[in-house]
């Protein structure tokens, strides 16, 4: 590994090894209990997979339900939040690590890389939960014997039965030995919690198109394109399990509020989003967030964001997003 990375799901949390659902089949009206501890969520209403099961060759498809209102989450004009499109990515990719590839629940899956296109007409929500399918397929697979060290998964993803996104999902994994060694100290939650910084002022949440102040990630600065990250361990959904580092999701947020504070009064979509995580942000230093538009507006109202994210002058997350005005 070049570089350790960001993932919102060290599996330091889980105190059992869970045993894999029979045949991997759910009904997928209910989430199953048994893979809250795969998604590595603490929180059942988090878990968003509903169903696995081997496909041909080196697939597989897994299946998921997004709700109707989510708290942070939540649909925008009548469509799903593009970002619980990676949310279910994260969590699709994470159980296949443990069920397909038979990782130990107690190694930590790290992410270097993960993106999304999608068609925005099938986010459009209805009067029932979304179901939602997704066909993974393996690729560059790496092993050390029998042990999976890291995969490349591409994603083929339906909604409601309409063709709604591609994406993929680079990650690695570390057996709990290689995990203290790369990260030390810092791999102690008591040591990382005991250090973190106090959460700072939030910008005002219309800016980046939030309802509430506990759900904005961005701290002004005296610059308009330049924001501190503020990384508050108390939120039930970013930090839903407990980290010793700052979570991938919470980054992905950022890049996306980031993208949207530099296109005020228009709210915006992210039709496409990539996110390569270079190192891990810890929690006893300020990050900070930097947001620029390298080209003109495009034809009906595209946007293409470029998003940076650094801690000790060092980069931790760059992004690239695109983003059209919300029909």
């Amino acid at each position: 590994m070049a570089s350790a990375t960001l993932m919102p799901s060290s599996s330091r949390d889980h105190h059992h090894r869970a045993t894999p659902p029979a045949g991997g089949h759910r009904p997928a009206s209910s989430p199953s209990p048994g893979l809250r501890a795969y998604g590595h969520r603490t929180t059942e209403s988090e878990v968003f997979l509903t169903n696995w099961r081997p496909g041909p060759g080196n697939s597989w498809v897994v299946s998921a339900q997004w709700p109707r209102a989510h708290t942070f989450y939540g649909p925008v004009a009548g469509l799903h939040d593009p970002l619980l499109l990676i949310e279910t990515v994260r969590q699709a990719g994470i159980l296949l690590s443990h069920v397909a590839h038979r990782v130990p629940l107690d190694h930590p899956i790290v992410w270097q890389h993960v993106r999304y296109d999608l068609a925005p007409q099938a986010l459009r929500t209805a009067d029932a939960p979304a179901e939602v399918e997704l066909r993974i397929t393996d690729h560059d697979v790496v092993r050390r014997g029998k042990r999976l060290i890291s995969a490349r998964q591409e994603f083929r993803i339906r909604c409601d039965g309409a063709h709604l996104a591609h994406a993929r999902l680079i990650y690695s994994c570390h057996s709990p030995r290689a995990h203290r060694r790369l990260r030390g100290r810092y791999g102690e939650l008591a040591f990382a919690n005991s250090r973190r910084l106090p959460v700072p002022e939030p910008v005002s949440p219309r800016l980046v198109s939030r309802d509430h102040e506990r759900d904005v990630v961005l701290s002004p600065t005296d610059l308009p394109d330049r924001w501190q990250l503020r990384v508050d361990t108390s939120h039930p959904v970013l930090f839903g399990h407990p980290v010793d580092h700052a979570p991938g999701m919470l980054m992905v947020e950022a890049a996306r509020q980031a993208a949207q504070a530099v296109t005020p009064g228009v709210p915006m979509l992210p039709v496409s989003l990539e996110c390569s995580f270079e190192r891990y942000a810890e929690l006893d230093a300020p990050s900070w967030v930097r947001a620029r538009t390298p080209d003109p507006v495009a034809a009906g109202g595209a946007r293409r964001v470029e998003v940076g994210v650094e801690q000790h002058g060092k980069p931790v997350v760059a992004a690239r997003i695109t983003g059209v005005p919300v029909p």
